[in-house]
């Protein structure tokens, strides 16, 4: 019983259930966005089924990818296939699966093959152009390969459009929102984990893995982190007209808190103090998540938008 319970835990760690929380969470907003004032309760859990065995499978394929880095990494040398707790052979099979079983759901119970198709995107960029090619090759690679875990929100926006008589009726210019939403976690992505890599920075030194940390002084580095929070909040604000005072007043507030962390972690650099980079790091998983609840809740409020106030 005990050896069942370990294999099975093994295979819940292939599938990065904290990581898959984070882009889950980023779905149930841009639902909830797409269809202002309405909650579908049984769609967004079917779509957040299947996007959670989607994102499980490129979690698992990219575990199969970097098994050998993974050995030498103090952060990722528990992982199962470093351990040896599920054969590569085992876990590659798990993530076809995965993705299979992700896709016929997603297409036939959430009537999306719309979704589908971009679980489809996300797995393949997310292991063949971020994994296999950017990853070990350019300080770049967070950058462009972070477009993977934007993705959800396009999953939810999809599956909410298939089933309200697909783009041609919503009309085209409702996918502006989730292009928004799309690239707030695009921009979100790099100071994030760069506040890891900094925090990490022998780790993937000692894997050959060139994050930007690795290559660039630290200067440089809370530099660019800065650079990137800024563009998120910039983005973040871009939503403001099509949300109320809820939304805004949020976004507004968390921006401000998170441009000042990440300019104390700029300053403690330029002037040679010591800095804790893993606090900007969990504070920008707490800006996300708040971001998105106040999305949530002023879509499910469903009150005028600030466009429709000042029209």
């Amino acid at each position: 019983m005990d050896r069942i319970a370990e294999t099975v835990k093994a295979y819940v760690a292939l599938t990065k259930p904290r990581v898959i929380e984070l882009l889950l969470v980023a779905t149930i907003p841009a639902m909830l966005q797409a269809e202002r004032g309405e909650v579908n309760f049984g769609l967004i859990l079917l779509t957040l089924i299947g996007g959670w065995m989607g994102a499980a499978s490129a979690n698992t394929f990219n575990m199969v990818a970097d098994h050998d880095i993974d050995q030498l990494m103090r952060r990722t040398r528990r992982r199962p296939l470093a351990k040896d707790s599920v054969s590569v052979n085992q876990a590659r099979i798990f993530a076809w699966a995965l993705m299979v079983a992700s896709v016929l759901w997603l297409g036939l119970l959430a009537h999306s093959w719309l979704a589908a198709a971009f679980i489809l995107l996300t797995i393949w960029f997310y292991i063949y152009v971020y994994t296999k090619w950017l990853k070990r090759r350019t300080w770049q690679n967070v950058i462009w390969g972070g477009a993977a875990g934007c993705m959800p929100v396009m999953v939810g926006w999809a599956v909410i459009t298939d089933n309200n008589g697909g783009a041609w009726h919503a009309g085209w210019g409702s996918w502006v929102q989730a292009v928004i939403l799309f690239l707030i976690i695009f921009f979100w992505t790099p100071p994030h984990t760069w506040a890891l890599g900094m925090r990490y920075r022998e780790d993937y030194e000692a894997a050959g893995v060139p994050m930007m940390p690795v290559v660039k002084p630290p200067l440089e580095v809370t530099r660019q982190i800065l650079a990137y929070t800024w563009a998120t909040v910039i983005t973040s604000l871009l939503l403001v007209p099509a949300s109320s005072w809820i939304y805004a007043i949020v976004a507004l507030a968390s921006g401000a808190w998170f441009i000042l962390k990440a300019h104390g972690l700029h300053l403690g650099v330029k002037n040679g103090t010591p800095v804790k980079p893993m606090q900007l790091f969990f504070l920008s998983n707490n800006y996300l998540s708040v971001l998105f609840v106040a999305l949530s809740v002023d879509a499910v409020l469903g009150w005028q938008s600030i466009a429709q106030v000042i029209s």
